[in-house]
């Protein structure tokens, strides 16, 4: 797997100065778009968007100093439809302008040549299972959210705070199959993954009933999930188990990401603290 990516990283650099087909892109990873554009960013640390504009304008900015070409043959050859467009995209990367830049010989921002390798820890394990599940419902409160990989998200605490003890209970007296008890369900992610782009969050359960008139539904298809366990510090080690999810277990394992919501069953201490964790991802089988 590592190999393939490194081949679509090659595959980036060589066309740096042409359109990018991330379809493409995932065919030479031999995995899925979706599935692409997940590896990624996790093991990137930013969205597949994000560093093939870093990469361009820092290529951009090479050739800005090298003053061999007008500052709108650069613009145009990297993809920016006008000059002011990419000086506005230059500044925001480089903190100064492509003009300034040329005429004082600044001191430029360079994002580096991404290329994976494996790394052997061996000092840790990662407990899962595979479940099968048919057709089933999300039904409890829904809002629309920002992507917060550190920390508290307060969108989320605000929301949950505003739902009431009495519709909670509600809401979980309508479990009736795993994942059981209240879960937190992430629907609709932007492709990115990155930080502040929006989500639908669900508060609610897995069900087979219909959902009360003041209720929200989310339909979920049949098929594969992997669920992780995991337990530890609230809430650092639920967001780290997302990144070991796509950094450790889906580069050894046959199975990649398919599209669908991410499902996360917890359980505080007393304290809140502490947590334990079920994290449902759906999956499918790779295919070579």
């Amino acid at each position: 797997m590592l190999e393939r990516l490194n081949e679509a990283m090659e595959h980036i650099e060589s066309r740096l100065d042409q359109p990018i087909d991330v379809a493409e892109l995932a065919r030479t990873a031999m995995t899925s778009e979706y599935h692409f554009r997940r590896m990624f960013s996790a093991l990137a640390g930013r969205p597949l968007s994000e560093y093939v504009r870093r990469r361009r304008l820092s290529v951009a900015g090479a050739e800005v100093l090298a003053g061999e070409r007008t500052l709108l043959d650069i613009a145009t050859r990297y993809g920016y439809g006008s000059g002011e467009g990419f000086a506005r995209a230059f500044r925001a990367m480089h903190g100064v302008g492509p003009a300034d830049a040329r005429r004082t010989g600044a001191a430029l921002q360079s994002q580096p040549r991404l290329s994976f390798r494996l790394v052997v820890e061996g000092n840790s394990s990662m407990r899962y299972r595979i479940v099968d599940k048919e057709t089933f419902r999300v039904v409890g409160r829904k809002a629309r959210v920002p992507l917060v990989h550190e920390g508290v998200n307060p969108a989320i605490a605000a929301f949950i705070r505003g739902i009431g003890p009495d519709t909670l209970e509600r809401i979980a007296a309508l479990s009736d199959q795993e994942p059981a008890g209240v879960v937190a369900v992430s629907d609709q992610l932007d492709p990115s993954r990155a930080e502040g782009t929006e989500l639908d969050y669900y508060h609610g359960v897995a069900t087979s009933a219909e959902a009360p008139e003041d209720m929200d539904t989310l339909s979920v298809p049949a098929g594969s999930w992997a669920v992780f366990e995991n337990a530890g510090p609230f809430p650092q080690a639920l967001q780290y188990l997302w990144r070991d999810v796509f950094t450790q277990w889906f580069p050894s394992n046959p199975y990649r990401s398919r599209p669908g919501p991410e499902i996360l069953r917890v359980s505080l201490s007393e304290d809140a603290t502490e947590a334990t964790a079920e994290l449902w991802i759906p999956v499918e089988r790779a295919t070579v």
